[in-house]
């Protein structure tokens, strides 16, 4: 095989997982402060591509749809937050799972009623169609944008936790929310935010991911999986650890499907086995 095929593969695999951590890193930050299993996650990433194709139904423009479906989602996330999720909080993964499992289903049920059980597809914008030649191959500059948008995605939210007052506050939750409490700062309110926020997250990560794979349902239930284990793999709560993790199973399932087509659906779990033999707390994760 010629390097240049193979560096299209390799970046076909950073497009994934661009898109795994748009909703991965949600995942993660919802558990490193929450202590919540999500499993709801992926359906809250399909509702905002359906949300998205609607918007640009209506306006036309997929940019309007870039701010549309993660807003919308973020409230979505925050309703769920509030008037679910919230009295699972001292009850243990086991009832939080069973819950967001439940929840996975009736929005799931909820979008077949709204938006039909066809699949759908967003074009991609005439700023980014076309292609540019990497190594004699064209290469789609909408998968371009992609990387480019999510390296940037994963550098704003590490200087958000890492460089701002609210940052600080969130880490310090992570770290202990009764000490958040005992400063002052209203928790509720706290930790509705960052739900919300990983809602608007995988909202992003479904707009970007239509016009690739296009619109339907159960496109949730499809990349959760994934998501998950990269979270294991990349480290519980460790933000690093979930573009790490995405990128890692990126590349493994894209070279995979290059190389072993047919088992390359199994890599990923051989690879959060092996981690989770080596380093149960995951790759950047730490001992609690």
């Amino acid at each position: 095989m010629e390097f240049s095929n193979l560096f299209v593969q390799f970046l076909h695999g950073i497009v994934y997982a661009m898109l795994l951590f748009m909703v991965s890193s949600g995942l993660t930050l919802v558990f490193g402060m929450l202590g919540v299993l999500n499993f709801a996650h992926g359906s809250l990433y399909m509702i905002g591509a359906y949300i998205g194709l609607s918007t640009v139904l209506l306006t036309q423009s997929f940019w309007v749809s870039l701010f549309v479906a993660p807003i919308l989602v973020a409230l979505l996330g925050g309703f769920l937050e509030t008037s679910f999720l919230r009295k699972t909080y001292t009850r243990g993964h086991v009832h939080q799972l069973m819950l967001t499992y439940g929840l996975a289903y009736i929005l799931d049920e909820l979008t077949k009623m709204i938006w039909g059980t066809e699949s759908h597809s967003i074009n991609v914008p005439p700023i980014l169609q076309g292609s540019v030649f990497i190594m004699g191959n064209a290469y789609p500059v909408y998968r371009l944008a992609i990387i480019i948008f999510g390296a940037s995605l994963a550098l704003g939210v590490w200087l958000l936790l890492k460089k701002t007052r609210l940052g600080m506050i969130i880490r310090a939750a992570v770290f202990s929310t009764d000490l958040v409490k005992f400063l002052g700062f209203n928790q509720p309110l706290l930790f509705r935010g960052v739900f919300a926020f990983g809602a608007a997250l995988a909202a992003l990560g479904g707009v970007f991911a239509s016009p690739l794979i296009t619109t339907y349902p159960g496109m949730g239930a499809d990349i959760i999986i994934d998501a998950f284990i990269v979270v294991i793999v990349g480290g519980l709560g460790s933000l690093p650890g979930a573009l790490f993790g995405s990128l890692l199973i990126g590349q493994v399932m894209s070279l995979g499907i290059l190389f072993l087509p047919r088992f390359a659906l199994v890599f990923s779990y051989v690879l959060m086995a092996i981690i989770l033999i080596i380093r149960p707390t995951g790759i950047l994760g730490e001992k609690e």
